[in-house]
């Protein structure tokens, strides 16, 4: 992960570099709460409160942390591709507490026909429960209409699955077994996610 960087503006009264702004409008940057009582007179003119600006305590505050986008390594089954190929993926932090800790993997732009679903893998071969469980997203449409097969899974397969899966899935892993975050996923969870689709029904 990658640390967001300090945002340095000049202060409105002594130009000194600083990262707090007015509460109110958010728009105009001091150093200290003093220089902000000081140019009071002048900038409450200017000052305009906004949209989602709840109280009116006028104070230097910095300015709220932006969420860090984490990168994770996923697995791509592409139906137009012969083989599964990792890719990068962009997970947002939560924005609901209470669906937990876990960053919302945005995956949505290899589904280009519909939202996406998923599924969490927890067992392995043999029915072994996993250390890492994984993430599937697949579209749900495409499994239930005429989309092409997918040929990725087609191959890791060896076309022995009892039911022919269709359109992209993306499989991310979990961190452990408590699924709070995503770790990279590999070539190593290919022989779990085989298992997988060749036991689908």
């Amino acid at each position: 992960m990658n640390p967001v960087p300090l945002i340095n503006h000049p202060c409105t009264v002594c130009c000194r570099p600083t990262s707090m702004w007015c509460s109110r409008c958010q728009a105009t940057w001091y150093c200290t709460p003093e220089h902000l009582q000081s140019d009071w007179p002048r900038h409450r003119k200017e000052c305009v409160p906004t949209s989602h600006a709840h109280n009116y305590n006028i104070i230097a505050t910095p300015p709220p942390a932006e969420q860090q986008v984490i990168m994770v390594s996923a697995i791509l089954f592409s139906p137009e591709e012969e083989r599964p190929r990792i890719i990068t993926v962009k997970c947002r932090p939560s924005q609901v507490p209470s669906q937990g800790m876990c960053p919302q993997p945005l995956v949505g732009g290899h589904f280009s026909d519909c939202k996406p679903e998923s599924i969490v893998l927890t067992q392995g071969l043999n029915g072994e429960p996993l250390r890492f469980p994984l993430h599937l997203w697949y579209s749900p449409t495409a499994l239930s209409c005429c989309a092409p097969i997918n040929r990725a899974i087609y191959h890791i397969t060896s076309g022995a699955a009892a039911k022919a899966w269709c359109g992209t899935v993306v499989v991310l892993k979990f961190n452990g077994s408590r699924r709070q975050g995503y770790s990279d996923a590999g070539s190593n969870d290919l022989p779990a996610l085989s298992a997988y689709f060749l036991a689908y029904k």
